[in-house]
């Protein structure tokens, strides 16, 4: 199908977006690449670029064609707005092509006004007409207004995408159950692998040398599986679990039980990294810095099989950097200290772990990557940066409305209404500002740094996307919407006949 339906075509686009919908793109990678490519250069060399006058064809092709990197001009919504750059209030009547505009303008960047306008055009139109629509169309637009194609994470996109297509009356059967197969298939191996992980979990008795945890394997496997949910990628799964097992151990042994005396010790020996250094420590903190020690062994062992053994460097070096920012916010909070905001940020966005969970996927996953790319995505990357501070920002939004207080340390709101006396609406708003700009970064840096292969990007893509998703503290609160989530995921299948 993908083959034989003409390139340049509404028919081979709606293919595309529903084999990807419905999370069975990664079957056909190169089959995607190049029809998207012939779509882009047959728009790019026709001299009749403003003759479609069809909304959602339109947007439907700049989401799918800027998906794949290709840079097409937002010029091409021109058409759709008045002189005053106001979109079309006819528009309005057409509610497809609003749902392909919104979800088109979700892949802006900086300086596109057009699409900024296009937000807030459709936010405000799908959202008013919601009531009047029927049934599968009210649940794709308020599917769509939680959770955006481009924002989303890839497998619950799918999940979520399986049920409103076998409701669409002209979906393609053998498409629709091929999806179904797939997903129960890849199903079925995530749960596998959750059993191996939960052996691994209760060997490391966590309720007796963890009393002060929480015990989330489950959350933390949905996070590897928002990253890598293709079979290839078990291995990758099972060590990035345990890295996100690590990460929330840690994180709770700083933030509410160690005392700063105990943690400077222990911080130095992360940096060590060496089992001499175990004895430095207080007795309860040694299981989890055997932890430390067994994450890199696996690393180091998962990465000599694919030629990357030196790139365990990179890791060590971020988890010291990560454990020394937790120790900084330690100081912080020991001090009374409410910082200003770009300190803040610098240091909150290392203790936020996005650093640590990407250069990871980096080091575990099977391609090659050579010493130079690994150098420019810890140094210079946008999409690292943008996805730490999305997560962190978020973070500290979700925390601050539900905690209201400060004996986990200062939030970015507190620092913002501190420093700029601002109220603590103000202080959202901005954060819900930057959070919206980092996105403009990542897009940026998925069109212009085409010297990077996007499976270098993706892991931070994926790592903003995780926390985007999330209702209200989810993680350590899982019993509403990320509960259903995971089930979703891990416990229903899917009607396949």
């Amino acid at each position: 199908m993908l083959v034989e339906t003409p390139d340049y075509s509404t028919q081979k686009l709606v293919l595309i977006d529903t084999i990807q919908r419905l999370g069975v793109a990664y079957h056909f990678k190169n089959e995607i690449k190049t029809s998207v490519g012939n779509i882009f250069d047959e728009f790019e060399q026709s001299e009749n670029k403003d003759d479609d006058d069809d909304l959602y064809v339109v947007a439907l092709r700049f989401r799918i064609v800027r998906q794949q990197r290709h840079y097409m001009s937002s010029d091409v919504f021109k058409k759709f707005t008045n002189d005053d750059g106001k979109f079309k209030e006819t528009l309005t009547k057409d509610v497809p092509g609003l749902l392909s505009l919104y979800e088109a303008a979700h892949l802006r960047v900086h300086g596109e006004e057009i699409l900024e306008e296009a937000l807030t055009f459709t936010i405000a139109h799908l959202e008013s007409m919601g009531p009047k629509l029927g049934n599968l169309l009210k649940a794709q637009v308020s599917e769509a207004l939680i959770r955006p194609i481009h924002t989303n994470v890839p497998r619950v996109g799918a999940s979520k995408y399986l049920r409103i297509y076998e409701n669409i009356e002209s979906h393609d059967d053998l498409l629709l159950k091929f999806a179904k197969l797939d997903f129960n298939i890849l199903q079925k191996g995530h749960q596998r692998e959750l059993c191996e992980l939960t052996r691994w979990s209760i060997d490391l008795d966590l309720v007796n040398k963890y009393p002060y945890a929480r015990d989330k394997l489950v959350e933390c496997y949905f996070w590897a599986v928002g990253m890598y949910f293709e079979p290839q990628y078990r291995h990758a799964r099972r060590i990035l679990t345990k890295l996100v097992v690590m990460i929330t151990l840690t994180d709770d042994l700083y933030d509410a039980y160690a005392t700063y005396d105990e943690l400077v010790p222990f911080t130095n020996a992360v940096e060590r990294c060496d089992i001499s250094a175990i004895d430095s420590i207080s007795p309860y903190m040694r299981p989890l810095y055997q932890v430390f020690l067994d994450y890199f062994d696996e690393i180091k062992e998962e990465s000599t099989k694919y030629g990357k053994a030196d790139s365990v460097y990179y890791a060590k070096i971020e988890t010291e950097k990560w454990t020394k920012s937790y120790l900084k916010e330690k100081e912080w909070l020991n001090a009374d200290n409410i910082p200003k905001c770009e300190d803040y940020k610098r240091n909150a966005t290392i203790t936020v772990s996005i650093r640590v969970i990407a250069i990871t996927c980096l080091i575990v996953m099977k391609e090659f990557i050579d010493k130079e790319t690994f150098e420019w995505f810890i140094n210079e990357s946008l999409v690292l940066r943008a996805s730490s501070l999305i997560n962190r920002l978020k973070d500290d939004i979700i925390g601050h409305e539900q905690e209201q207080q400060r004996e986990h340390g200062a939030s970015f709101i507190e620092c913002y209404m501190k420093e700029y006396g601002a109220s603590k609406q103000e202080a959202y708003d901005e954060a819900c500002r930057e959070i919206a700009s980092a996105w403009k970064d990542i897009n940026t840096e998925y069109l212009y740094a085409t010297q990077v292969p996007t499976f270098v990007l993706e892991p931070a893509l994926d790592l903003a996307r995780l926390v985007q998703i999330f209702q209200g503290d989810d993680f350590t609160d899982s019993k509403y919407f990320l509960k259903d989530i995971i089930t979703l995921l891990f416990v229903d299948s899917v009607n396949s006949t």
